[in-house]
């Protein structure tokens, strides 16, 4: 092959391969948005009767997973717990519903829409959580959640490919997790103010989230190479983002897939984002464990890689030098 020609034969691979990725991954992200909808979405319902659960059945089988409660205020008390995203609410005046918009304004809304089809009338609503003011729609928090996602997948390729020492890089994350958590949060909490709660708080989740996604990522590269490098950033990214429920509630996303995003950091930052913010903690528990879980995961994957280094650079052991032989003098 001329030298000519060689240029030419990598252009066409490059663009081959980035139009088939790019079809992949577009594929997928818009698959998932495009299919949310409620599925299991736990909801209460207040009422004398079964009447009013059978008509939530009937007009959305599947789509939710209906509990009971004995009046309003504890339906309201299991809304600002996390154990449900609304509760439909039989008065003598008609169907009301109560929401907790913080925990996703898209399933308040889908929730509002429900109570007005099986009323066929408008139905009065009550917001017992309701979402950051700055932020009502919670499209502001998807957008500003994305770019940490994206700044994490970097991050962990540049540690590889430019920095050669375990100790180097096991600093370089940690300070990027604590630098990233206190920038982020600023802009997020403060600037922006998408982001409900305590500025400290929001930076610890977002330093949780920077340091699982940005360990993994190093720790399979340096364990691995660059294959390495392509797991971890599609298993942090490509299948972590689109699962997280950011953008509507794991829920809502085709399951098992909504289930299963919650074990991975972008899906638990999520959630933990939420209950920290506007849920006083509730319901943070799990995916607090998950983020911790995927950052010892990380480290643990640079400290295996440090150590199959180490055993390649190391000498091996010379052997002892002979002592010398002197000749007697009779």
């Amino acid at each position: 092959m001329s030298s000519s020609a060689a240029p030419r034969v990598e252009a066409r691979k490059i663009l081959i391969i980035v139009a088939i990725v790019q079809f992949v991954i577009g594929g997928w992200f818009s698959w998932t948005a495009s299919h949310a909808k409620p599925r299991d979405l736990p909801v209460l319902v207040v009422s004398a009767s079964e009447d009013l659960s059978d008509s939530l059945r009937k007009a959305a089988p599947g789509a939710y997973e209906i509990s009971t409660a004995a009046d309003a205020d504890t339906a309201d008390r299991k809304l600002k717990d996390r154990a449900a995203y609304g509760a439909f609410i039989a008065t003598p005046e008609g169907l009301a519903l109560h929401v907790a918009s913080a925990a996703s304004p898209t399933v308040a809304q889908t929730l509002t829409q429900q109570a007005q089809q099986l009323q066929g009338k408008p139905v009065a609503v009550t917001d017992v959580v309701p979402a950051d003011a700055d932020d009502k729609h919670g499209s502001g928090m998807a957008m500003g959640f994305l770019p940490l996602l994206i700044t994490a997948v970097i991050a962990g390729l540049l540690f590889v490919l430019k920095v050669r020492d375990a100790r180097a890089k096991l600093l370089g994350i940690v300070g990027f997790a604590v630098l990233s958590g206190l920038l982020s949060s600023l802009m997020l909490t403060h600037l922006s103010g998408v982001l409900p709660g305590n500025y400290f708080v929001n930076a610890g989740v977002v330093a949780l989230l920077e340091l699982a996604m940005v360990g993994v990522i190093t720790g399979f590269g340096s364990l691995v190479g660059p294959p390495g490098i392509a797991v971890g950033a599609v298993l942090m990214f490509v299948v972590g983002n689109p699962l997280s429920g950011m953008a509507s509630a794991p829920e809502m996303l085709p399951q098992p897939l909504g289930a299963i995003g919650q074990f991975l950091p972008a899906g638990a930052a999520a959630t933990l984002f939420r209950s920290a913010g506007s849920f006083h903690g509730a319901g943070g528990g799990a995916p607090l464990l998950v983020l911790v879980v995927w950052s010892l995961i990380g480290l643990g994957l640079l400290f295996l890689s440090a150590r199959r280094a180490a055993g390649r650079t190391a000498p091996e052991a010379a052997p002892a030098p002979e002592a010398p032989v002197t000749a007697s003098v009779g």
